[in-house]
């Protein structure tokens, strides 16, 4: 009798002790919608890969100890940061892989023997999960979605995006360091340009150039359209595509003869075997992306231009698009857009001290090159 009473009781505790752990947190996400999970949350599930970039700013030790599972995405979409990630942290090898929401290939009953305490997932598959009734079978088995951004509106977002990872893992105040760094480094840009007058040159950033054979893939007002804006020059498309992501032809980019190309480019090998992308990011052969990036000028949207004629090509990382790093882009944009203005600016040693003070793999050169590089 005693010890079944001792049995009892000290399975009572156990189960108050869990609950003392484990606090239930109500946050609004991105989305605007009240979400109550368990905090810190010890299970997780990244419906992106690519929000290891969150995550890995704030658990600089083992970015991957609260992850049991996510979409396989980065090793397809960014290559260069996987192996870097999986080098420090093999574990990560092993985790379970999931297909995506939007294209409907998520699985429900997979994630669910997880038995994850919040799934993670990114502004832009909200429609979809939606649709697909993803968000209604997941609240009937206990599992609440947390949405994040730092694609569809990176600038507004991403700090919030920051601030709401730091609630779910209890690192609020790693989050707040980090969105002060952001704040501080943007400013080096953003308030020079507003004391400052300035003839904004025109520019054309061409998304994911050479990806396709056809042309071409921009931005309109926001995201990269947006950090061209911030950092001194007047996006061609902006007042001509209505949304952020959109395609201008040969002949528009012609009328406009922009002064300067901005292509975003990436290790895409893993989707266009071979592609004529510009292979720019961490560790990358910047020989081979000069080379790359001079065969792009031969295309006939980029026909007679004043970029091409002038040497104001530029390639840089398509990954700043999708990361909460963007002002290290906006800080490298400015260089090339008003360059007797940002001289003393240094978008390297930025990114340096990223990885430096906040995240859990070394530095590693490539994510830019210019025409006019020597």
């Amino acid at each position: 009798m005693l010890a079944r009473l001792f049995a009892l009781t000290t399975t009572l505790c156990a189960v108050q002790l869990s609950a003392a752990l484990a606090d239930p947190l109500t946050l609004t996400d991105i989305a605007g919608r009240e979400v109550t999970v368990e905090a810190p949350a010890k299970r997780i599930i990244l419906g992106e890969g690519r929000q290891i970039y969150l995550l890995g700013a704030l658990e600089h030790e083992n970015p991957f100890a609260r992850v049991v599972g996510w979409r396989e995405d980065l090793l397809q979409a960014d290559p260069d940061t996987y192996a870097a990630y999986a080098a420090k942290f093999p574990q990560l090898k092993d985790l379970p892989t999931f297909g995506g929401f939007k294209d409907g290939t998520f699985d429900v009953e997979q994630a669910a023997a997880l038995k994850p305490d919040v799934i993670l997932m990114n502004l832009e598959s909200k429609a979809a999960t939606e649709d697909a009734g993803y968000d209604k079978k997941l609240g009937e088995l206990g599992i609440p979605i947390v949405y994040v951004d730092f694609r569809e509106d990176p600038v507004a977002h991403s700090v919030k995006s920051m601030e709401i990872m730091g609630q779910l893992v209890g690192k609020e105040d790693e989050a707040q360091e980090y969105v002060e760094f952001v704040d501080q480094q943007m400013k080096r840009v953003t308030d020079v340009i507003a004391k400052s007058e300035i003839k904004r040159p025109l520019v054309f950033v061409d998304r994911a150039g050479g990806y396709s054979d056809d042309c071409c893939m921009t931005f309109g007002n926001g995201n990269f359209g947006e950090y061209v804006e911030m950092a001194g020059g007047s996006n061609i498309a902006k007042d001509i595509l209505p949304t952020t992501f959109g395609t201008l032809n040969p002949e528009q980019i012609i009328a406009s003869n922009p002064d300067q190309v901005i292509v975003t480019g990436g290790q895409w090998e893993a989707y266009v075997p071979g592609g004529a992308w510009v292979g720019v990011g961490p560790g990358s052969d910047m020989k081979l992306a000069h080379e790359k990036l001079d065969a792009l000028t031969k295309r006939t949207a980029m026909t007679g231009t004043k970029a091409v004629e002038t040497g104001n090509f530029h390639a840089i990382w398509h990954q700043f698009y999708d990361n909460p790093y963007y002002f290290v882009a906006v800080q490298q944009l400015a260089k090339w857009l008003q360059p007797e203005l940002f001289a003393d600016l240094d978008p390297e040693a930025t990114l340096k001290e990223l990885h430096t003070r906040f995240l859990p793999v070394d530095y590693q050169p490539g994510y830019w090159v210019s025409l006019n590089d020597k």
